[in-house]
């Protein structure tokens, strides 16, 4: 997995997805507790929590949460936020590839594209491996992916986004390819941090992600002791995927 989300991209991080909906992915999240748990979910594990967003929120509403990353800058964010929640809170640096903490949770969570940060089948394989040795039996594990058969169709573009801040403004361009063989494409950012129209901070960074499609997802979660209970679109999830959206979730159940 290449070193991706250092210092100057977790600075950005959070203005750049200010408008992200976490309340409502975390509502979602509890709808499939509702609909699909096995047994009370109290313990969360969120793997590749990045800076705390839906950790946060779901402490906040009751869940003891552990929010694991592998890079420090982004945990460095999420620990420096103010919490206030009835449940508990804790974050750990490791990578989900091999992650151990020695303890089982009620449900999982791989949210915004984690897993598709892992590009080798082996290292896929063993993320999922990680999240099925932390749960108990029937418990949930929830992720998200980018959906091959959309990721063909729509092509990734050359795109720009604005960001207004305090001082000035975060102008961030994302320029992707494809390798269609290996199911990976490579997204190269470039941000820009303005303050009073000039440029005080520009850094690079270069994800390599990989794309799913739905056999090969079932195939992997068998492998990891997983069954795969649904696949939606993201986030309307009570709609199948289809080649209008990129994003798709994948609830699946340990056995």
């Amino acid at each position: 997995m290449n070193d991706v989300f250092g210092g100057d991209y977790a600075d950005s991080y959070d203005s750049l997805y200010s408008t992200k909906d976490y309340a409502s992915e975390c509502d979602l999240i509890e709808q499939i507790f509702e609909i699909h748990g096995h047994g009370a979910i109290a313990r969360v594990l969120d793997l590749g929590c990045g800076t705390g967003n839906h950790a946060l929120e779901l402490s906040r509403r009751g869940y003891d949460v552990v929010g694991v990353d592998r890079s420090t800058s982004m945990l460095a964010r999420a620990r420096q936020k103010r919490f206030h929640g009835r449940g508990t809170l804790a974050f750990r640096q490791g990578d989900t590839r091999s992650l151990d903490l020695g303890q089982t949770f009620d449900a999982a969570l791989m949210m915004f594209a984690v897993l598709g940060y892992q590009v080798e089948n082996r290292d896929v394989l063993s993320a999922l491996q990680t999240a099925r040795r932390h749960l108990r039996a029937d418990a949930l594990f929830i992720f998200d992916v980018w959906y091959g058969p959309a990721v063909l169709s729509q092509r990734p573009s050359l795109r720009f986004q604005a960001t207004p801040t305090t001082d000035g403004q975060i102008l961030r361009s994302a320029a992707g390819d494809l390798d269609v063989r290996h199911h990976v494409c490579t997204v190269a950012y470039h941000i820009w941090r303005l303050a009073d129209r000039l440029v005080v901070a520009e850094s690079s960074e270069t994800h390599v992600m990989r794309y799913f499609f739905p056999m090969e997802l079932e195939v992997l979660l068998e492998c990891a002791g997983f069954t795969l209970v649904r696949l939606g679109a993201f986030p309307d999830v009570d709609r199948n995927p289809d080649v209008t959206t990129w994003n798709c979730l994948a609830v699946a159940r340990a056995a």
